[in-house]
Parts: C-alpha cells; sequence; structure tokens
C-alpha cells in the first residue's frame, strides 16, 4: 500500500489540517442539529421515542446511502481527484437545506420534509471527508491525524453550544443561519486547495488499475467487501463493527437527547439546556490527541475499552447527581472517554483495509456502523425513557455502553489468540 512519506511531516500537517477543516465544515451544522431540533420536533410530538426516531432518520439513510457514495468516490477518477467533486456539490446544497430548517418549523410534515432533504444530502458527502485521512497520512500517523480531524469537529460543539446559549431563545433563524455559513466558508477554502489526485492513495489506486486492466470491472463493490468481511475466519472486523454500532448508539443518544434531558429532568430552559454540552467539548478537545498517542503506546484496542468505560462510568455518576452541575461534570468525563474510541475506531478499520482503492468503502461501512447506531440509539434509549422517566436516562445509556464494552474486550480475546494487528 502506498502512503505519505514520513519524511514529509510538513506536507502531514498541512494535509491534516486541510482534513480537518473539511470535518469541521460538515460537522458545523450536525452538532447545531442534534442539539436544536429535537425542541422543533417536541412542539408538535409528546413522545420520546417518536423524537429520538425522527432524530435518527439521518443515521437511517445515511446507512444506505455512506457505504454506496463512498464506494463511488474509490471508483472516481478525475482531475480533482476522487473525493472534492462530492464535496463542492454536497456542501453548499446542504448549507442552504439547513437554513430552511426554522422557516418550516411551523408544520410538522413540511418539517420533516425538510430534515428529510438535508439529512438525504448531507449523508452524501459525510464519509468522504473522512476518508481524506487514509488517502494522505501514512498508517503509523493516522491515529493523530484522526485526533486532529476529530477536534476540529468537537469545535463545531463548542460553536453549537454558544450559539445555543446566545441566540437561540430570541433569534432562531440566525442561530441555524451561522453554522450554514461557516459550512460554506469552508467548502470555499477547501475547494481552492485541495486536489486529492495528488494524494499517495489516488495515484496507489490508479497504478493497481493500470497494471490489472479494466478498471472499472475490477473495482471492488460495496456487497463484495462486506462479504469478504462476513466470511472472514477473524471475526475481528464484523465484531469491530457491532462495537460500532452499539457504542455509536451510546453516544448518539447522549448527544441527540441532552436538550430535552436538561429541560425535563433538571429543569433548565431550552437555550442553557443546548449549551450544556460545551463544557464537553473542551473536554475532548483535551483528551483527543493523548488518546491518539497512548494508542500508539499500548495498543488501539485498549484504549478503546478503557474510554469506553470512563464513558460508561460517567453516565452512571450523572445518574447519582442530577443537578446541572453534575450533567456538566458527567458530559465533560463522557466526551474524554468517548474520544479513545472515536479517535481509534476508525483508524483500525484503515489499517485493516486490503487495498487503497477501498479507503472510502472502508470509511463508508465505518459511518454506517456509527450512523446505524445514530440511528437505533436516541431511539431505544427514547423508548426506556418512556418506560422509566427522564430521570433515568443517563443509566439507560450507560447500559448501552456496556454492550459495547463486552464486544471490545471480545475483540481482544481474539487478537490475543492470533496475530495482533488490531491493538497496533
Amino acid at each position: 500500500m502506498t502512503t505519505v512519506s514520513a519524511g514529509r511531516p510538513t506536507r502531514t500537517r498541512r494535509i491534516t489540517f486541510l482534513v480537518a477543516l473539511a470535518v469541521f465544515a460538515q460537522e458545523s451544522t450536525w452538532n447545531f442539529y442534534e442539539s436544536q431540533v429535537p425542541p422543533l420536533l417536541r412542539e408538535h410530538l409528546t413522545s420520546a421515542a417518536v423524537v429520538g426516531l425522527l432524530m435518527g432518520m439521518d443515521n437511517l439513510l445515511g446507512i444506505f446511502i455512506q457505504p454506496w457514495i463512498g464506494n463511488r468516490s474509490d471508483r472516481t477518477r478525475t482531475s480533482w481527484g476522487r473525493r472534492m467533486p462530492y464535496l463542492v456539490v454536497g456542501m453548499p446544497t446542504a448549507a442552504a437545506l439547513f437554513i430552511l430548517i426554522p422557516h418550516s418549523a411551523g408544520s410538522l410534515p413540511l418539517l420533516i420534509a425538510v430534515l428529510f432533504s438535508y439529512a438525504l444530502v448531507a449523508n452524501t458527502f459525510k464519509p468522504i471527508a473522512e476518508a481524506l485521512v487514509p488517502d494522505f497520512i501514512a498508517p503509523e500517523r493516522r491515529s493523530r491525524a484522526n485526533a486532529v480531524v476529530k477536534i476540529a469537529s468537537s469545535v463545531t460543539a463548542i460553536v453549537a453550544a454558544f450559539i445555543s446559549i446566545f441566540l437561540v431563545d430570541n433569534h432562531l433563524s440566525l442561530a441555524f443561519a451561522i453554522p450554514a455559513v461557516i459550512m460554506l466558508i469552508s467548502i470555499g477554502v477547501l475547494a481552492a486547495t485541495v486536489r486529492d489526485n495528488r494524494s499517495p492513495a489516488y495515484q496507489a489506486a490508479v497504478a493497481e488499475c493500470e497494471e490489472e486492466g479494466d478498471a472499472e470491472r475490477i473495482e471492488p463493490r460495496v456487497r463484495d467487501t462486506f462479504i469478504e468481511i462476513v466470511k472472514d475466519s477473524d471475526r475481528s472486523r464484523l465484531l469491530l463493527l457491532l462495537a460500532i454500532l452499539l457504542f455509536g448508539s451510546a453516544w448518539a443518544a447522549s448527544r441527540s437527547l441532552i436538550t430535552p434531558y436538561g429541560m425535563e429532568a433538571l429543569d433548565m430552559s431550552r437555550g442553557d439546556a443546548g449549551g450544556i454540552t460545551l463544557p464537553s467539548g473542551i473536554a475532548f478537545i483535551l483528551a483527543a490527541y493523548p488518546a491518539a498517542v497512548l494508542a500508539e503506546r499500548h495498543g488501539r484496542l485498549r484504549v478503546m475499552a478503557l474510554g469506553m468505560s470512563v464513558f460508561a462510568g460517567a453516565m452512571v455518576l450523572g445518574t447519582l447527581i442530577q443537578t446541572p452541575t453534575g450533567a456538566t461534570v458527567t458530559l465533560c468525563l463522557a466526551a474524554a472517554g468517548a474520544a479513545c474510541f472515536l479517535v481509534n475506531a476508525v483508524v483500525v478499520l484503515w489499517n485493516l483495509a486490503p487495498s487503497a482503492r477501498v479507503f472510502g468503502t472502508y470509511a463508508g461501512m465505518y459511518t454506517v456502523g456509527w450512523a446505524g447506531g445514530g440511528f437505533v440509539g436516541p431511539a431505544v434509549v427514547g423508548g426506556m425513557v418512556d418506560i422509566s422517566g427522564w430521570p433515568l436516562m443517563l443509566m439507560d445509556i450507560a447500559i448501552v455502553a456496556a454492550l459495547s464494552i463486552v464486544v471490545v474486550a471480545r475483540i481482544g480475546v481474539l487478537q490475543r489468540r492470533a496475530v495482533p494487528t488490531l491493538a497496533k
């Protein structure tokens, strides 16, 4: 596999920054979406389960769209590369739809239609930006590069929290417009600076195709890649996808339902509840890069399991201390623990990819697992809340997280019986 030369640190840092900017562009709207769309839905709906189900709609779409678009980008060959054409079309379209969300809130059918349209478009480029990391960055540096990408994503959570605190209660339309403008500015910078046809992975993929002849015929499809993983006697990749699904469920529930949790269980205003995630965004930023360094030194699986345990433990703590301050501390600890998983899980999949030609497909499969969790998690936890009440929501999330820890522990057992590739 052709990779970025380790002797080009300046180039690696530049590409890492630009990839982080790509993810920052898309996450600038997603974080605000998760924070402020649930209250819009609750103006029409009373069931937490139904709100959670609608909040998971974008993730359900992602299950079908993201692996296909990731594979489609793997197969794309243009003078601009195989990722950028999708980004420069999809991001501005998604930004325009995002601006329309608060203007459609007066009608539930219209609101759902706009949310569906935004989710449909945004899912077409979500995995593509992340696939730029293995395109440009060598395997041994991907955890650190992905840590920078996740830090950029976390910065958007902080931006969303500030917007919630200062604008949502009195200027809702302006609050939705700001993340959309951020997206437009970011994609403008990317369009002017990135040509991924120069990436080592793109060049390696082209070289492989030229060696084998008919590039279009031999390019692996999503179905072929998934069947290969399912049939592999080493179940590690399949179990890893399951762990991504489960932990993604816990994480999505902790984000999508936190605003109504603050309003219902902690008696907070809508704006204050939406801003309760602000300190946790800072905690994530502080934890992300150390999580990458620790993973490179001690093994990614071990660090992932440790972080997931911290996340689950924080949810239990938050159940015991039900105050705004207690919830803030809980979310900070949980974000720091989640960083260990979020930084390293996708790197494990990238490093297991058999060829540079399927980086986009693997990124799509990761996002399918994460999107599946995003769809299932809020709905399942919302259903648990309907039964047990809002005060026990964090404990419900802890139960889901515990299941993901069991799966990762099983992967560790399998790896100790074989060559420990995942831990490297």
